[in-house]
């Protein structure tokens, strides 16, 4: 895809952090489409959130480019939005009032009461959590609480989400739900989709592309395309066959490294 087309383009970005003798990130690129959802794995530290931090406008990379909608990215980006494994959610704020922060913020367009309204009403909604929007964060679930981060990111209408293992603390089952959130997140609204998950099997099932990084500096290592129908229950043969290869690919590289 070319990087006029994409809605998130990186090329040729390197991070390195003051001080540190090596690099941790090197040469990695990356076009995404409208609507597609790309995942990203590599071992334990091999820098997966730095690489999501540069994205996301967070960090400035060392060397090399990241583009929304082909023009440069030099900060934080209200096209973009991001969540963390932690929900992030105040406490002393309502879910629809956290769903709402941020919206006035500088960068953000500017909004009428009503529009305001409308977007975050759009979003609980969205994430199924209508009927919890005046409780606070205390009162919810773990996966409560993640739906409401998810929704904070939706009502900026955002072209690109960014998910650092926003399900890596949820139980089995909620993070199955979450999961299938996702999914339809990215049908309705047509969101492009960037997570990071150490969970290859997470990875097969909700993702169009899966990358890999490894090495020191870290790079991409390996891609595979997943032209597979949702939901993906039944195709375990291939996804099995899949899961190998990456599981393969992954254990040469921590050998190397």
């Amino acid at each position: 895809m070319s990087a006029t087309a994409a809605v998130l383009a990186a090329k040729g970005v390197a991070l390195r952090y003051p001080g540190a003798p090596d690099p941790v990130l090197q040469g990695f690129d990356l076009s995404l489409a409208p609507g597609e959802v790309v995942s990203v794995l590599g071992p334990s530290g091999v820098g997966k959130s730095s690489l999501l931090r540069v994205l996301g406008g967070l960090q400035p990379p060392s060397a090399g480019t990241v583009s929304v909608g082909g023009t440069t990215l030099h900060d934080v980006h209200p096209r973009l939005a991001i969540a963390f494994q932690n929900p992030g959610l105040l406490p002393w704020l309502s879910l629809e009032k956290n769903v709402a922060f941020g919206l006035d913020f500088k960068r953000q367009p500017r909004l009428s009461r009503d529009e305001l309204r409308q977007r975050v009403d759009e979003a609980i909604s969205e994430v199924g959590l209508s009927h919890a929007r005046r409780l606070y964060p205390s009162a919810l679930s773990g996966g409560m609480a993640q739906r409401a981060a998810l929704a904070r990111c939706l009502a900026r209408k955002p072209e690109v989400l960014l998910l650092d293992e926003p399900f890596g603390a949820l139980d089995e089952v909620t993070r199955a739900e979450m999961q299938q959130l996702l999914l339809k997140v990215v049908a309705d609204f047509r969101t492009a989709a960037v997570l990071v998950t150490h969970d290859i099997d997470e990875a097969l099932l909700v993702s169009d592309r899966v990358l890999l990084l490894g090495g020191s500096p870290a790079q991409r290592i390996g891609e595979w395309a997943i032209d597979l129908p949702h939901p993906r229950d039944d195709h375990v043969s291939e996804l099995g066959a899949l899961r190998v290869e990456i599981l393969t690919t992954l254990r040469a590289a921590i050998r190397r490294h």
